[in-house]
This record gives C-alpha cells, sequence and structure tokens, in this order.
C-alpha cells in the first residue's frame, strides 16, 4: 500500500517500530520528533537515560538509537516510502543523532525491507536456554549478510573460539558483581512486579542463571533478596556471533546498531531467538581482547542464537513525538 501524507496514524506506526528496538537494559535513550517541511522523522539521544559507568562514551546509547532508526526505516519502507537517512546530521545539535526523511520511491526501485515488518513486533531477547540445536549454514549466512548490508561485521566463530569469547564475557560480568557503584546502576533499571514503569526490565523478564556456570548471563539483582528463577542448565555449545566494525566513531555505532536490528529482525523470521552480551564491551581491555587478532576490529556486541522459548517482552513507552 502507497502512502502518501504523513498523517497521525502514519506517524503512530513509525514512531511504535522506533520504540520496539532493543536498547541496553531497556532504557530506551532516544527522543524523536517530526519535521513536517521536510518530511522527516528525527531521532535525538536523551542524556536523561544514559549509563555513566557502563557506557561513559554513550556508545551503547547510539547503538541502541541505531537499531530503532533501522525499524522506523523498516516501517517507512512497509507504508511505501523511501527512508533516506543521515547520520549525525549536524554538528550544531550534537544530540540529533539521525534523520529519516520519508521520500517517495524511486522508479524501479524494490523495498528491500518491506518483509521484516512483522517480525519487529515479535522480536524480543530471551534470557533462557536454548535447545543446543544448530542454526542451519544457510540461516547464518543470512544473518551474517544482514550485517554486512548496514555496513557492519558480523563473525560466527567455532566452538574453541566461542568460547574464548564467552570466557571474556564471564570475566566482564564477574567485575560487575563486584563493583558496587556498576551493579547498583544496573539495579536502578530493574523493576519490580506490579509496577507500571515503561522503561527498564521487569523482574518478570529476567532469566534464570546457568546451573552448569557456562553461559555468563547478567545478574541484575546481586544479592538482593528478591525472588529468583531456578537455576537451568544452558546449551552446552553455545551459538554466538560478534558485531563489530572496522572503525569506531559515532557514526560507526549507529551503523551498528542498525546492523545489529537487521540481525535480529532477520533471525525472527527464521524462528531463531536471540539476547545479548555486552558485559565485555564495558571494560576496554576485555573489549580490546575480543577482537582478537582481526585487523581493525572494533566489536559492538556478541550476540547469543538459537531455538528455545520466546523471551518475555519488556514495557515500552508510549510512541509520541517529543
Amino acid at each position: 500500500m502507497q502512502t502518501r501524507e504523513v498523517d497521525a496514524s502514519a506517524v503512530q506506526a513509525l514512531l511504535a517500530a522506533g520504540v520496539a528496538a532493543p536498547s541496553i537494559h531497556n532504557t530506551q535513550p532516544w527522543r524523536f520528533g517530526l519535521d513536517p517541511d521536510s518530511r522527516s522523522i528525527l531521532v535525538r539521544a536523551d542524556r536523561g537515560r544514559r549509563l555513566p559507568l557502563a557506557d561513559p562514551q554513550r556508545r551503547a546509547q547510539h547503538l541502541s538509537v541505531g537499531a530503532a532508526v533501522f525499524n522506523i526505516r523498516v516501517a517507512a519502507e512497509h507504508l511505501g516510502w523511501h527512508p533516506v537517512v543521515r547520520l549525525l546530521p549536524t554538528a550544531d545539535d550534537p544530540d540529533l543523532l539521525v534523520t529519516v526523511r520519508l521520500a517517495d520511491v524511486p522508479p524501479g526501485r524494490r523495498p528491500s525491507l518491506r518483509g521484516l515488518y512483522e517480525a519487529v513486533e515479535r522480536r524480543h531477547t530471551s534470557r533462557m536456554p536454548f535447545t543446543g540445536r544448530p542454526v542451519p549454514d544457510s540461516i547464518v549466512s543470512e544473518l551474517i549478510g544482514s550485517a554486512r548490508a548496514e555496513g557492519a561485521h558480523l563473525d560466527v566463530p567455532d566452538i574453541m573460539a566461542t568460547r574464548g569469547l564467552l570466557s571474556l564475557t564471564a570475566a566482564a560480568e564477574a567485575r560487575n558483581a563486584v563493583h558496587p557503584a556498576r551493579a547498583a546502576e544496573a539495579r536502578t533499571w530493574i523493576t519490580a512486579p506490579g509496577t507500571d514503569a515503561a522503561y527498564g526490565i521487569p523482574m518478570t523478564a529476567l532469566g534464570p542463571r546457568d546451573a552448569s556456570g557456562r553461559m555468563p548471563v547478567r545478574d541484575f539483582t546481586g544479592a538482593l533478596p528478591v525472588p529468583q528463577l531456578p537455576a537451568l542448565r544452558f546449551e552446552r555449545h553455545a551459538q554466538a556471533a560478534l558485531l563489530w566494525t572496522t572503525h569506531d566513531g559515532r557514526e560507526d555505532w549507529l551503523r551498528a546498531g542498525q546492523a545489529l536490528q537487521h540481525v535480529l529482525l532477520t533471525a525472527t523470521v527464521h524462528g531463531v531467538r536471540t539476547s545479548m552480551l555486552h558485559q565485555a564491551m564495558e571494560w576496554p581491555d576485555l573489549r580490546e581482547a575480543m577482537a582478537r587478532s582481526r585487523r581493525r576490529c572494533h566489536p559492538q556486541l556478541l550476540v547469543r542464537f538459537g531455538y528455545g522459548p520466546e523471551g518475555a517482552p519488556t514495557p515500552r513507552a508510549s510512541a509520541h513525538l517529543v
């Protein structure tokens, strides 16, 4: 269906897609605006929802915004527009990270993202164990291509290399656990049952710990006297993918966020569950170690993927213009 007018229902659909994107600790660190003259969605960083300790450079915030931008692109194509993206469009407004102009579809151009639209709402992070059934090579290749289409790289290492990446993630998780300020920062984004918080992660959406200790899932609650799920045994041989870029500036982070969401939606289309392991990215030496011997490799995120139960949805702020 071709939509020409940017009416209220179209704006609602675009922003609803944007806020459905994943963000670190579900901080949803973005603000949206509309420039009707240029028919553009303006995407800004919200400095009030940042993580000063875990994300001092706001790298993860840019990744989160990039993921939201990709969802807006998918929705724009679904509604019949050709989204034209500009990253960091003006030096005079450093918090304006992206503009998405809703242009007419050029003659002869076939929309490439429209088929991902239904996955936007269905995609949820799964913090549960996966079955261990390997994802077929054909789907893995499609995930790699999804990242490449956005100017990023996705490496899917073998079992031994994956264990190395998980070991670095476990080391980061151990550091976070004994760092009182970092642990407290993460806990501020956990919401108690029965609350109507639009941000953060409900305790009901937190996953169990790995009974075998192999999977370094993030422990948000620490030693707090709160109900926890019983430990479960996670998959023995995890499948993980390292998302990385050849440069490490703000534009690269925004591209990496779009690449991440392209990968996650492609996985969702194929019934593949995903979860993000970001802990090692929060410690410069461990992040550098994740690059291993790759030249010009700047790791952005480790993605665990496989088959298993659907993740529990996390709350979202209402899709409105700010």
